[in-house]
Parts: C-alpha cells; sequence; structure tokens
C-alpha cells in the first residue's frame, strides 16, 4: 500500500468516525444547552409573574402583541419549548420556532444592544449569548436534532414496526 493510499484510507476512517458520533454528540450538546438557557429564562419569569409582568410592560418592547399576554406566552414558551428541542422530538420545528423567538427576543428589549443594534448584530460585545444560541439552533435546523434524539428512536421504531428496516451488512 502507498503511503498517499494509507494518508487517505486514514483520513477517511477518521472522519467517517468523526460524522458518525462527535457530530451527534456535539447536536446533543448544542440542543441541551440552548434548552436549558431557555427554560431556566422561564424558570425565573414564572418564579416572579409581578416582576416578568412589569419588565414586559415597561422594558420588552414585544411587536404586536400586549404586554400582558406577551408576559404569560413568553414565560410558557420558555418553560415548554426548550423540552422539544433538548430531547430532539420534532427537533427542525421546535428549533426553527425557538430561533424566531430568540430573534424576536433580543430585538424587543434594546438594553441588550447599547451600542446599536446594527453594531452589537455584527459586533462580538452585544447581546452574545442570543448569537450563540442562535447558532445552536441553525445547526439543528441544518442537520437535524442528530442521532441521538426522540426523533431518531421513534423513526427507528416506526421503521421496524412497519417492517422498513434494511437488511443487515452481514445478509447482504
Amino acid at each position: 500500500m502507498s503511503m498517499i493510499t494509507c494518508v487517505n484510507t486514514c483520513y477517511t476512517r477518521a472522519t467517517d468516525w468523526l460524522a458518525a458520533w462527535v457530530g451527534p454528540v456535539t447536536l446533543l450538546f448544542m440542543r441541551i444547552w440552548v434548552a436549558l438557557a431557555f427554560w431556566q429564562a422561564g424558570l425565573v419569569k414564572i418564579a416572579d409573574p409581578m416582576g416578568t409582568q412589569y419588565l414586559f410592560e415597561s422594558m420588552y418592547h414585544v411587536p404586536l402583541l400586549p404586554p400582558d399576554f406577551a408576559a404569560v406566552l413568553g414565560t410558557w414558551i420558555e418553560l415548554v419549548v426548550p423540552w422539544f428541542v433538548g430531547l430532539g422530538l420534532l427537533g427542525r420545528p421546535f428549533a426553527l420556532f425557538l430561533f424566531i423567538y430568540n430573534i424576536i427576543a433580543f430585538t424587543s428589549f434594546p438594553g441588550l444592544w447599547p451600542h446599536g443594534f446594527w453594531h452589537g448584530l455584527f459586533g462580538t460585545a452585544d447581546f452574545a449569548d442570543h448569537k450563540i444560541w442562535g447558532l445552536m439552533l441553525m445547526a439543528v435546523i441544518a442537520w437535524g436534532p442528530g442521532k441521538l434524539s426522540l426523533d431518531t428512536l421513534f423513526g427507528w421504531i416506526y421503521r421496524r414496526w412497519r417492517g422498513l428496516t434494511p437488511p443487515s451488512r452481514a445478509n447482504a
């Protein structure tokens, strides 16, 4: 075996292994990271409903919704939706929903961008957490929740139940 063939084989095996294991673990960590961030925000809101109401009336400027409704809706979104994202159940739709919710959240609170919205959007200091969460959610939207998700488990169960499992490599 030539040196180039050996290097190519090693490289191919390494990238296959990374795609098969590191990718799904990374997607799992991203889903859990974002889910915990939003769920903890929901816990803070539900622990102090009067404070939450005050924030939505005075500081958060949610478009098109009255502050009372926005406070309740935002609290329950942050308590329920992260579970779907974290567990990878309907991963892409809920990641997209939370991605849009994240955009609404940081645009509704001008305190997150003290240097101006556009400067903060392309800079690194303003609303950095929201940008990181957005990137993590974009990864889940693009590649799905990964092999370590309920979507994958339920898909496997459904295929087994319907008899749609591909033949094993041993029989091929």
